[in-house]
């Protein structure tokens, strides 16, 4: 075995045993996620030195550092463009929504009236579409933190504003988990109207996902 196989075997034999000290009190579910994540790395590390190459076998195993629940830097920045590129493809025909990216923070960006009825925080049929596609990306790159941010227009109290836009993050985040996504990786926020981005009330009632990679 040479001296590149050698390394990666150890880092099988390490992100294994972290992440069995990490499964006490999970459910059977986490704890094979667990595991699988710490395995995931080490096989990827084995096949991206045994190729010699920079493989998405490297990027996605042994860049992930699944092990300790972060990206290492050098690697970060390939898997977030990944993300992008599927995220981009996941959404890009909507109307509904747009994509932007500042170093390595993605943030989805939904319009309020494609989500919710006036004054209301119960998602509309449409806005189940537009979750599940997000959702499908999400899952597949689990090293990253969620944050759901609610935003209303200045129209109504700052009070009723503030406890809307909550609301309406809150039932994303839920629509979020009932696709699959860990709900310890999502928190959710209500700015009410406090973060405008436009004179026209349209473009600040808005939902946006955010998107923050793991750095291990």
């Amino acid at each position: 075995m040479n001296r590149y196989l050698s390394n990666a075997v150890k880092v099988v034999v390490i992100a294994l045993s972290i992440s069995l000290a990490g499964c006490a009190g999970q459910t059977n579910q986490q704890q094979g996620t667990a595991i699988g994540a710490g395995v995931g790395a080490g096989l990827g590390a084995i096949l991206g030195q045994a190729i010699g190459g920079n493989t998405e076998a490297t990027v996605l195993g042994a860049g992930i550092g699944a092990a300790v629940g972060g990206i290492t830097g050098n690697q970060m920045g390939r898997y977030m463009d990944l993300q992008e590129q599927e995220l981009r493809r996941a959404i890009g025909a909507s109307e509904a929504a747009s994509i932007r990216r500042e170093q390595d923070v993605l943030t989805a960006t939904f319009k309020g009236e494609a989500f919710f009825d006036f004054n209301q925080s119960t998602l509309k049929p449409g806005a189940y579409t537009e979750i599940s596609r997000v959702s499908n990306v999400l899952n597949k790159y689990p090293h990253t933190r969620i944050q759901v941010a609610g935003h209303t227009d200045s129209r109504g109290s700052a009070d009723y504003n503030l406890k809307l836009s909550q609301d309406r993050a809150d039932s994303v985040k839920n629509a979020l988990v009932q696709r699959g996504v860990d709900p310890m990786r999502i928190e959710t926020i209500g700015y009410g109207e406090t973060s405008p981005i436009s004179s026209n009330d349209a473009m600040n009632r808005r939902v946006e996902i955010i998107i923050v990679p793991v750095q291990g």
